[in-house]
């Protein structure tokens, strides 16, 4: 299945996520992780294209932006998404974690918790820093509020093979979990091994 990605819309409050009538249901993944941890640089890859905007700056995400995911080709392709993305703001970035904070209860906070199209979350955590408490916490939300997610560490190659495989250790015990995809954005290493995860949340 091809599909071909345009960008939805931006969203500051719940009023402004994506009108399910407009697209069917159609399944939703969530993109999360602190500031700078390549989500949007991640999602651009698995698109094939440049709709995720990339800033060098931490936290400049403000919005939860959706992008939709149409099947068949840029001049032919279905009218109604078949999955939607959703690159949601980053958090704990010390300049920034304060502002960012305070908007989370506002609209990402409920669009987790509570928007019944989000089929999964995938949680990037960076394998080149020490494991973060605000990942643990992040999971251990998730799995309070019995959403599917995916831990998956962002940039890989900046590692050599046993510098990653003890990363990887640290961060599983960490974050008390037993599997982490690794991925780089720079040469797409483990990109191509997130379609299959990311696809079975499509009904069949």
């Amino acid at each position: 299945m091809r599909l071909v990605p345009k960008f939805l819309l931006s969203a500051m409050s719940p009023e402004h996520f994506p009108d399910v009538s407009r697209t069917a249901d159609a399944p939703e993944i969530a993109f999360l992780g602190r500031s700078n941890v390549g989500k949007s640089s991640l999602i651009n890859k698995l698109l094939g294209s440049k709709e995720a905007k990339v800033s060098s700056t931490p936290g400049r995400t403000r919005a939860i932006n959706f992008f939709a995911l149409y099947e068949g080709t840029p001049q032919k392709h279905t009218t109604i998404p078949s999955l939607i993305f959703a690159d949601l703001p980053g958090y704990g970035y010390a300049k920034i974690s304060k502002s960012i904070s305070a908007e989370w209860p506002k609209f990402i906070e409920p669009y987790i918790n509570e928007r019944e199209q989000l089929a999964l979350c995938i949680c990037l955590v960076d394998t080149n820093i020490p494991p973060q408490e605000s990942d643990t916490m992040l999971i251990q939300a998730l799995q309070q509020m019995q959403r599917p997610y995916l831990v998956v560490g962002t940039k890989s190659d900046k590692l050599g093979g046993n510098q990653l495989t003890k990363s990887l250790a640290a961060l599983k015990k960490a974050h008390g979990v037993e599997q982490i995809l690794t991925v780089s954005s720079k040469t797409e290493n483990g990109v191509k091994s997130l379609w299959p995860e990311i696809m079975a949340v499509i009904p069949a």
